[in-house]
């Protein structure tokens, strides 16, 4: 793919030549370098030999589907980013999408048609890639190098109205590339095991925000991702325990977050780790819950503490009923088994509302706040407090 920092390459499946006319004179404008193809059936060919870092296609073509060309892109192990396209029922585009994830595919989203310009301007400029060979000369360095920093997205408690925690978003200022998305070196660092040390590092940092807040008489506590590659160690509770005791935080302030596709694999060891995490002191949450289609067996015997719902029930419940429902059945399910329910991807009024009356215990999303600096954070936490106090007063 040459020596360039930026692989701008972008390949368009679809029968329709408007529609690929379309995608090739906005992508282009976008700084994208398109190639547009008529035939799904040349896709696998064009992918080997083009190499493109994004590619566009339709779900529903004469002669062969979109299932059969995500199949075959799985087969060949591409690294391409995936966006699909349809008409189809909007059910049946979010079932491919999750289809091509669990293939191991880069899905990087959905356009429904007919397409929105602005919706494929602003989908276009997320999906930038970046040189993979790059990242991993530079990913170890960086750990080491203060290159890393985290963000945090606040939580609110529907209860009581308080910002009660923050998720913890780790971010890469590179210093040729910008800030790189999480997606662009998460995978890398699992590939590579540097996940390990990343985890330590975002652990360390994360507990070492709660202190200082806590002098600021913040008393938040923080979510964390981690990755089913962390939990291959067997050493991971001592290690995340030390990151604690070494700033006097407890433990039971850090929630370690892990997607639900890893968290009900059961083999023994993960069990072992989790079951000695919670021993420690932390708590626990599955990420993503409704998106894996996790056995409720496994689910009660797993010791977690909290069900983080997908954000994309959460962001279409209130235009879609079978979303809504969904939420529904999972913050009951929550609380029947006394787990703590999370909603992300809140993004109006009207779905906080919602989220209270259904009982949902904590809703986080862009209605209440982007992902912030830590200063910024302390700064948003008692301004939202203030102006709670004022209306309530």
């Amino acid at each position: 793919m040459g020596d360039d920092i930026f692989s701008n390459r972008l390949l368009v499946v679809d029968d329709d030549p408007g529609i690929g006319r379309l995608i090739k004179r906005v992508a282009e404008g976008s700084g994208f370098d398109v190639v547009v193809r008529e035939d799904p059936r040349v896709l696998g060919k064009t992918a080997r030999s083009w190499h493109p870092a994004i590619i566009i296609m339709d779900l529903q073509m004469p002669g062969v589907d979109g299932i059969e060309l995500l199949r075959d892109l799985a087969a060949d192990r591409s690294s391409a980013q995936v966006i699909l396209t349809s008409g189809v029922d909007g059910k049946v585009l979010e079932s491919a999408l999750q289809l091509g994830r669990e293939r191991g595919l880069s899905m990087a989203g959905m356009l429904e048609k007919p397409i929105r310009l602005e919706t494929l301007r602003e989908l276009l400029g997320t999906v930038k890639p970046i040189a993979q060979s790059l990242l991993a000369t530079d990913l170890a360095e960086a750990i080491a190098a203060d290159q890393l920093f985290l963000e945090y997205q606040p939580k609110l408690d529907c209860r009581l109205g308080r910002i009660s925690g923050v998720e913890a978003l780790v971010r890469w200022r590179h210093p040729s590339l910008g800030i790189v998305r999480p997606d662009q070196f998460i995978a890398l660092a699992e590939e590579t095991d540097l996940i390990h040390r990343l985890t330590d590092w975002v652990v360390a940092s994360a507990a070492r925000q709660a202190a200082a807040w806590r002098h600021e008489n913040l008393a938040l506590g923080i979510a964390v991702n981690i990755s089913a590659k962390d939990l291959e160690n067997l050493d991971l509770p001592e290690r995340l325990h030390r990151h604690c005791e070494q700033v006097a935080v407890d433990p039971a302030l850090m929630t370690l977050e892990l997607t639900e596709s890893n968290a009900m694999r059961e083999p023994v060891q993960m069990r072992d780790v989790l079951t000695r995490l919670r021993l420690k002191g932390f708590e626990l949450s599955i990420d993503d819950f409704g998106t894996g289609y996790s056995s409720l067996v496994q689910l009660q015997r797993m010791p977690f503490s909290e069900i983080k719902i997908d954000r994309s029930f959460v962001a279409q419940m209130m235009d879609n009923t079978g979303c809504r429902v969904i939420v529904e059945i999972i913050i009951d399910l929550a609380r029947k088994l006394g787990l703590t329910s999370v909603a992300e991807g809140v993004e109006g009024e009207a779905a906080l509302e919602s989220l209270t009356a259904m009982g949902c215990d904590i809703a986080q999303g862009y209605y209440l706040s982007r992902p912030l600096a830590a200063d910024g954070l302390s700064e948003f936490v008692r301004k939202y407090h203030r102006i709670r106090a004022k209306s309530a007063a």
